[in-house]
């Protein structure tokens, strides 16, 4: 049960490249990220990562009308078709060459893929089980160079596809009568987007070079005519000898550029009505995407500058211009109403969706542009700290996915993070020489804390009260030691003879370890005046090390690919784990060696142990990450973080369709002048050549952290921030399990209401939806009567079940009595195991912290409202009382007016 941890979440990563995707209903977005797919759900502000990855980087997405399935390619032409509401994999299928789009008909009977100057359509997968679900229909050739785009008509009787050789290629998904094919010009560059009018076969095409052709057709949609049936039409057969190939070739149909007189009679015909240019200017001539919405006629394009257009068409009425990014914009697609506008910009990782009525942003999230070095969680396990290389500090919500902070003052690329206790102020270090403290609660720097020379400082502690901030440097080898609470240096540890790589604070005593390449692992006492206390001697450089969470034991990784444990106390080794071979080194593509021997080089790089502290994560250069158990010192599972081939170093030995008589192919850089072609990288270079033509990252984890909870562990890697969760529903993990504890006994003894009893048979079977159905069956004024009953051993699982009900129900009151009851009468209990609970009791926290900030919005949001109500009534009550008040002024003064002619009538009689 505790190794059983799966793929749950991808957060710093929003956007890569390929197409972006709203959802049918409008609400949600589809994104590819790398070699999986995230989806945005912008009503509820959630992201979710499916659990499902290509072999390659995703270039292209389609999704169904139906919103129910969607068509994954990678670079390479392989595909997957999913099912977005079973967020599976249903069939997989190569195209063996790269595809540029891929889309479905409006009505979802059919889809085209574009792949070199070919359009594929295909018979769309049904509702009924079939044994292919790609069938290939028709093959539309036309086009001299590459497809770029596609668009359906309304009814699905005819697409579109544009290509590199500036032209439109119009085809019937029917063999029409007056319609087979037809090819439209006009254009001097690569065309971009074509678009379909509504309920018409009325175009727009738009080129990179920033033109937008107006074309009118003479037959409306319901003027095609069928084509006429004959008896003597060949029908496509397989030839002998086909019948092995993956796919028959369908039927094809050739498009001509210039058909005669004769082809030409009696068919449809397209002239061009308007032809319009962006910014006639030539300030931003590079137009790199565009999407149409047929029922507003709003055009949106997006240019290689960052900045996007809107238009109203056929008019060319500019709407709306704005500048989003200084990175091209990749992708554009608008939801099915009209609203919302989703960019992205693959140069920084981007994705805004921008609601352009209103002029504001719905979403805007953006990764780190370099890769994620560091991590940190807080301490109840809601946010999550990264910092990268590009010198930002980004916070992100582990329930929602979202990043609500970013922090940008430091100057150069941040080494490390880390939380303080309290979970409001993290604490960065950086090469810029400055430790940073940020405030959480205004999201502002309010501490830097520097050193009196300048140095570059590679990692970073904070003691458990959160008053003691350290910082190791790596070119002076010294720690430096400040205040937290007056920001003033405090001292300066001198003692190693090389770089410090790692300080970590013991959890329990005042005492600082730290590591070095010096090959020693010193211990200072805080309270002694910072003297070193012990110092254990190692056979390699000190790489990293880390306290256990009950600061009993000293895990220390070094260079020679070992895993040391100690005894701090009384500096002995307690033990070691040999773990080079467990890293499983893959052969990047320009190393002269095999994986085999450049692993005999490699080490672990970072080090975390379990919340309880059984266990200890590992990792570093390799695609794998390393569970050990400390106490047998054995591997108990490896995981593995990705397996995009998009990456470098991935696979064990190099892929021999690569390699020539000359070597391999990924050697030869395209255009090199120098050294005739052939690209020598050099030595120490760990993230590859960035000026190499055919840059690949290289996969690798940089940092790996336990939640405090127990729940989840999260990993830092060159594809984004990981989080691996606990799957309770893959194993049935019965805890003291007896004969007659069955559904059918446990059912029986709730009937006869012995309520203790039923719950302690529920959770040793441990079925969640059992003990569920056993806790709410509980009467609410019983529930102090129970829980007093119930046995020590079994409040520590009936308060884990809590926690994790507290995220998914909404009886949020039932479910708060029973978790203050249980700790008013168990909290001294309780607190003699505090070590072992303390993930429980962390996980409780996080739950009921998360709905309280939701109830107290939502208590805000409505106590503002009745204020507003009152005031706009006690406003309308003044107003009524000023108005009755003049009236009967009024009144008055209309009696006194007739009394005074009633006396002087008197007088005058």
């Amino acid at each position: 049960m505790k190794f059983a941890y799966r793929f749950s979440g991808l957060l710093g990563t929003v956007y890569r490249r390929g197409n972006l995707s709203f959802t049918r209903d409008g609400s949600s977005l589809v994104s590819p990220v790398g070699n999986r797919i995230s989806l945005f759900d912008l009503k509820n502000n959630k992201c979710e990562t499916l659990p499902l990855a290509t072999r390659h980087n995703i270039v292209c997405v389609g999704l169904s009308p139906d919103g129910s399935l969607a068509i994954l390619v990678d670079e390479e032409g392989a595909a997957l078709l999913v099912s977005l509401v079973g967020k599976s994999v249903i069939h997989q299928f190569h195209f063996h060459k790269p595809v540029h789009s891929v889309s479905f008909s409006p009505d979802g009977k059919k889809f085209v893929i574009t792949k070199d100057n070919v359009a594929l359509m295909y018979h769309a997968p049904g509702k009924k089980r079939e044994f292919n679900a790609f069938v290939l229909d028709k093959t539309y050739y036309g086009p001299y160079d590459e497809t770029t785009c596609i668009d359906w008509t309304d009814d699905s009787k005819c697409f579109a596809v544009g290509s590199k050789d500036m032209s439109t290629w119009v085809f019937g998904a029917e063999r029409w009568a007056n319609l087979i094919y037809y090819s439209l010009g006009g254009h001097k560059d690569v065309i971009v987007g074509c678009f379909f009018e509504e309920n018409s076969l009325d175009l727009y095409t738009v080129s990179q070079d920033g033109a937008l052709c107006v074309w009118q057709c003479d037959t409306e949609l319901d003027g095609l005519k069928p084509m006429p049936p004959k008896e003597d039409r060949k029908k496509n057969r397989i030839k002998e000898g086909e019948e092995f190939l993956e796919e028959s070739k369908g039927e094809e149909i050739h498009g001509k550029a210039h058909p005669n007189e004769q082809e030409i009679r009696e068919k449809v015909k397209y002239s061009r009505i308007a032809k319009y240019f962006f910014n006639k200017e030539g300030d931003f001539n590079n137009l790199t995407s565009a999407a149409y919405h047929k029922k507003t006629h709003l055009l949106v394009t997006g240019f290689a500058s960052g900045v996007f257009h809107l238009h109203e068409l056929p008019d060319f009425n500019l709407i709306h211009s704005l500048s989003i990014s200084d990175q091209r914009i990749a992708s554009i697609s608008i939801n099915c109403t009209g609203d919302w506008i989703a960019f992205g910009c693959s140069g920084l990782g981007q994705l805004l969706v921008w609601e352009w009525q209103s002029e504001s942003y719905v979403l805007k999230q953006q990764g780190h542009f370099n890769s994620m070095v560091s991590l940190a969680y807080s301490p109840d396990g809601q946010y999550i700290v990264t910092g990268g290389e590009d010198g930002k500090v980004k916070v992100w919500n582990t329930s929602s996915s979202f990043c609500f902070v970013t922090f940008t003052d430091h100057t150069s690329g941040v080494t490390a993070v880390t939380f303080t206790s309290s979970g409001y102020v993290i604490l960065s270090a950086s090469l810029d020489g400055t430790v940073r403290a940020f405030d959480l609660h205004r999201y502002r720097n309010f501490r830097t804390f520097t050193s009196p020379r300048p140095s570059q400082f590679s990692c970073l502690a904070v003691d458990s009260s959160g008053e003691i901030v350290s910082a190791g440097s790596q070119d002076s080898f010294e720690i430096y030691i400040w205040s937290m609470q007056s920001g003033r240096l405090l001292d300066v540890l001198a003692g190693h003879e090389g770089p410090i790589s790692s300080l970590s604070f013991n959890p329990v005593k005042c005492v600082l370890a730290s590591g070095s390449w010096d090959k020693t692992v010193k211990l200072w006492d805080m309270l002694d005046s910072w003297r070193t206390k012990e110092t254990l001697m190692l056979n390699s450089d000190v790489l990293v090390v880390a306290f256990r969470p009950d600061g009993k034991e000293l895990a220390v990784a070094s260079l020679n690919g070992q895993i040391t444990f100690w005894d701090h106390e009384n500096a002995v080794q307690v033990g070691s784990i040999e773990g080079r071979h467990d890293l499983q080194m893959g052969r990047k593509e320009l190393d002269k060696i095999t994986a085999k021997q450049s692993a005999k080089g490699k080490s672990f790089t970072t080090l975390c142990y379990s919340a309880d502290g059984q266990s200890i994560l590992a990792g570093g250069l390799s695609k794998f990450v390393c569970i050990y158990n400390v106490k047998e010192q054995i591997l108990m599972k490896k995981f593995e973080i990705s397996c995009n081939l998009s990456l470098d170093a991935m696979e064990e030995y190099l892929d021999r369709r690569k390699m020539t008589e000359f070597g391999s192919m990924a050697l030869i850089d395209e255009g090199a002048g120098d050294e005739e072609g052939v690209a020598i990288p050099l030595p120490g270079v760990k993230r590859g050549d960035m000026s190499y033509r055919r840059f690949k990252p290289e996969i690798r984890v940089t940092c790996l952290r336990f939640s405090p909870t127990g729940r989840s562990w999260a990993a830092t890697t060159t594809e984004g921030l990981l989080i691996y969760s606990l799957d309770s529903g893959m194993i049935f993990d019965p805890f003291e399990l007896d004969i007659d504890v069955t559904p059918s006994n446990i059912r029986k003894t709730l009937h006869q209401k012995e309520y203790a009893m039923a719950i302690i048979m529920a959770l040793k079977l441990n079925e969640k939806k059992l003990i569920q159905e056993v806790i709410e069956a509980v009467p609410s004024d019983e529930v102090e009567v129970v829980c007093s009953s119930l046995p020590d051993l079994y409040v520590e699982k009936v308060l884990e079940f809590l926690a994790s009900a507290f995220e998914i129900s909404c009886h949020l009151e039932f479910y708060l009595i029973w978790a203050h009851k249980l700790l008013m009468l168990h909290g001294q209990k309780l607190k003699t195991r505090s070590q072992k609970l303390l993930p429980v009791i962390q996980f409780l926290q996080k739950s009921i912290q998360r709905h309280f900030e939701d109830v107290s919005k939502l208590c805000e949001w409505n106590i503002y409202n009745i204020k507003y109500a009152l005031a706009i009534s006690q406003q309308r009550g003044m107003k009524r009382l000023a108005e009755t008040s003049v009236d009967e002024e009024e009144s008055e003064s209309d009696s006194d007016y007739l009394m005074q002619e009633d006396h002087k009538d008197s007088l005058s009689s």
